[in-house]
């Protein structure tokens, strides 16, 4: 895989942010994911475990970017899109494990998340998008 083509975007002064970038830079060929879930392959629920779900969406993606010949150190963006904040912010710890456990340390993405009502998959509790840039 090719190096990361990113320049990360930090205003002066700004106080640096926790497991995220503030903005981010890139040029290349852009590869975009569709939201993804915590489904299998199969479009199977395994679990409907918060974590589980963000463990499997994670990996969805990364399936889905190497596909396009890009990895987690590609990714530019990325907008979470959860059921419950509180589980979500009480979770934290976790998620941030399986972050690491399946995209490595890669923290130079520009994220969003927001808690929606409803996802289009009933037993879905997480739905992740990502684009991705490869030099």
């Amino acid at each position: 895989m090719s190096t990361s083509p990113k320049t990360l975007l930090q205003p002066a002064g700004w106080a640096a942010p926790k497991g995220y970038a503030n903005g981010v830079a890139a040029s290349g060929r852009q590869i975009f994911v569709a939201g993804q879930i915590g489904w299998n392959a199969q479009c199977q629920f395994e679990s409907d475990d918060f974590v589980d779900q963000v463990r499997q969406a994670l990996q969805n993606i990364k399936a889905v970017l190497a596909e396009g010949g890009a990895g987690p150190e590609h990714i530019c963006r990325m907008t979470w899109y959860v059921l419950d904040k509180r589980e979500y912010l009480a979770r934290g710890r976790e998620v941030g494990q399986v972050y690491r456990e399946v995209l490595g340390r890669e923290y130079g993405v520009a994220m969003s998340a927001v808690q929606v009502a409803a996802l289009m998959e009933d037993r879905a509790k997480v739905e992740i998008e990502v684009t991705a840039v490869v030099g």
